[in-house]
Formats: structure tokens, sequence, C-alpha cells
């Protein structure tokens, strides 16, 4: 555990010194010599200058070489897909979005394959070889067969073993897990949310559902469910077929709740940011849209904050960041439920799942790469500033 232990530091403190990796880890300084020796020889750690040590000695610091190893995160959503591609320190070189193939199924990976292959290349700096990818994903995921279950929007990918089918067609490790949950980590890891152990994310777009983190950790449930509350049974009738189907709440809250309310109040078609516009406007049949929906989804965070008790419920998703609608939310929230529910929105808005899926596969990468795999080993990955992240996923 001696090299995680160095790597854990220089990650968390460089640059940074031998001796003050000594000083850090408790290592003796010979270990730390020859162990970041090794690491310089391999090129995973670089020399960035020198600092003043005792009694005018100068010290040579070192940091994490951040173009060594690259991984790549996946944003598979119902409408689009992103791709981010990273260095070690979680650095995005490179971003590519486009619409989600409607066909779905296989031709879907072969969407995902492509995208990161195209995103790599656009890399705006010599780099080294990609090693994992995370693949968030708008659905449960089971470990056991590799499909995506309850995933209505994307057509045929609970059919195959998806985790199997990318790394078939990138061949490096991929890790899947669901979108959302890959939204609340990246909240908490990236958006300044770690000193919150208690709270929930909460994505409105094409569809709803939440990341539960309980104790600083995702809570996924048994079967890795933990979070649907598009499933929740209120909103629409929630014995209907339908509901089974795509879940009683999301039919209610939704892309196509909006479009199908103002429908129905106004007698004219519009487009999801129409109504918006609309609202913004005067609208009475929009704003009373926004009215619907903000209620359903305040009923959910209600819901949860009675049952999970959160510090803190992060609105996102390309609908959740509305502030018209999350102002809607938070009033709506302190009329029906006596405590109070701290709602803000996301910090990173669109990337929040990109970020969440960087960090798991910097995380997975570094134990793999410095910690050899060591059952139970963890190094703790410091996130790069907001503004950095979204400069390189511009």
């Amino acid at each position: 555990m001696s090299r995680s232990a160095i790597v854990q530091a220089i990650a968390s403190y460089g640059p940074v010194s031998r001796a003050s990796v000594a000083k850090l880890t408790g290592l003796s300084k010979q270990t730390v010599s020859e162990i970041v020796g090794n690491l310089e020889s391999d090129g995973w750690v670089r020399t960035v200058g020198e600092t003043e040590g005792h009694v005018g000695r100068r010290a040579v610091v070192y940091e994490i070489s951040p173009g060594a190893a690259t991984v790549a995160s996946v944003d598979l959503g119902a409408s689009k897909v992103r791709v981010a591609f990273c260095d070690l320190m979680g650095r995005v070189l490179a971003e590519r979005v486009e619409p989600t193939d409607r066909s779905g199924g296989m031709n879907v990976i072969e969407q995902v394959g492509r995208l990161v292959q195209a995103t790599e290349r656009d890399a705006r700096e010599p780099c080294g070889d990609l090693q994992i990818a995370v693949v968030g994903v708008p659905g449960v995921y089971d470990p056991k067969t590799g499909a995506v279950l309850m995933a209505p929007n994307i057509v045929g990918i609970d059919q195959f073993d998806l985790a199997a089918a990318v790394h078939k067609r990138l061949g490096i490790e991929v890790f899947v897990e669901n979108d959302v949950n890959l939204a609340a980590l990246g909240e908490h890891w990236l958006g300044n949310r770690r000193e919150h152990d208690n709270f929930v994310y909460i994505s409105v777009g094409t569809g709803i559902g939440a990341g539960v983190v309980v104790g600083g950790k995702l809570l996924r449930g048994t079967i890795g469910a933990a979070g649907e509350i598009g499933f929740l049974p209120f909103g629409a009738d929630p014995f209907e077929a339908e509901s089974l189907k795509v879940g009683a709440l999301e039919r209610v809250t939704a892309t196509s709740a909006i479009v199908g309310s103002y429908l129905e109040l106004s007698g004219r078609e519009s487009d999801v940011p129409g109504v918006f516009d609309a609202a913004s406007a005067g609208d009475v049949a929009a704003q009373e849209t926004l009215d619907r929906v903000a209620r359903q989804i305040a009923r959910a965070a209600a819901a949860i904050a009675a049952i999970v008790d959160p510090s803190l419920i992060v609105v996102g998703g390309s609908i959740g960041t509305r502030t018209e609608l999350l102002e809607r939310i938070v009033r709506f929230a302190s009329q029906c439920y006596p405590g109070k529910i701290t709602i803000e929105r996301s910090k990173l808005g669109t990337h929040a799942a990109l970020a969440g899926g960087v960090s798991i596969a910097l995380s997975h990468l570094h134990v793999s790469i410095f910690a050899e795999g060591q059952k139970g080993a963890e190094i703790l990955i410091p996130p790069p500033a907001i503004e950095e992240f979204r400069a390189g996923a511009s």
C-alpha cells in the first residue's frame, strides 16, 4: 500500500517534495525516494521545479503526470450522447455531443464507440492511452446480465450486456452506472458539495430520476434501482399500463408531460423551450403547465425528505436547471412538507453526469495502476476547478 499512499499524497498536495511526502505518509525517506523514482521512470509523476528546503537547501517537487493515461466519460441519454475525454487529473481535454441514435440497441453501442474514438482524436494536447470508459445510462444496470432495465427511452438496451458490448467495440475496461447516480457523484465531487454527506440529486429532462447519497456513499439498493423516482405511485394513475412502463410520476413531470399539458391547456403545440418562453411572456397556459409539473416534483422532494432527510436536494437535468421551474419547486415544496428542505440548482448543469463518470474512472484507474488492484484500496482524486472542467468541456 506504500505506492498508493505516495500517489495519494502527490495527487492531493502536489507539487510536493519527497520529504513532504514522507511526512504525509509516515513512510521513510528512503522508501519514498525509491517509489517516487520508479514512478518518475515509468512516467506517472514528473518534476515541476524546486522549493526551498531546510537551511537553504532546495528540494525537487513532484506532481502526477496528467497525460500519462486518459479516461472517457459517456453520458448516454435518451436525446443526446455526450463524451468527455480526460487526463489523470480530471481535466477535460475534449468533448463531443450529438443526438442519440433513435434506433437504439447495438446501433447505440456503435455510436458510443465512434464518439469516444472521435473525442480522443480531438484532444487538444498529446496524452497517454485511453484506459477506462464509464458509461452513464438512463435506467437500472443489472450487473448479472449486463442489461439496462427500466429504460423505456432507449429501445433494445435491455437485450444485451452493455458493458461487454462497449468493451468489444473499444477494447478497454468499461464500467456502467445509472446516469443520475453519476450526476449525484459529479455534484458531490466537483460541485463543492462534499460537506453534504446526505444529499439527493433530482434530474428532470426526458425523464425524471434521483441519485441518493447517504453517509457520503451512493445508495444503490438491492438491484440498483434506488432513486428511480419516476415510478413513485402518484401523479398519473400508477395502475395504468403506461405507468408500469414509464412511471406514474415521470408521466406528469418530464418532457412529454410539459408538451402534453400545454397542448391540453392552450390547444397549441410547442416544444419545451417554447413553453418556457411563453411562460416568461405571460402566457397563462404555459405558466399553469409549469405549475403542474413543479407541484409534482415538489411532492417527490417532500417524499424524499420524509424518508431520507437530506441536508440538500440538488435539481439538475436539461429541464430541472431552468430557474422558472426551480423557483416553483421550492415554493410548492414549502407548502407540502413541514420541515425545511434546502433545494438548489445544479452547479454543473448538463455536465454533472460526465463529472461523475470521470470521478469513477479515475478512482478505478488509479487503484488498478498504483495500488495494483489491491482489495479495499482507495485513492481519492482531488477534483479540478469547476471553471477548468467547464472550459475543457465547452
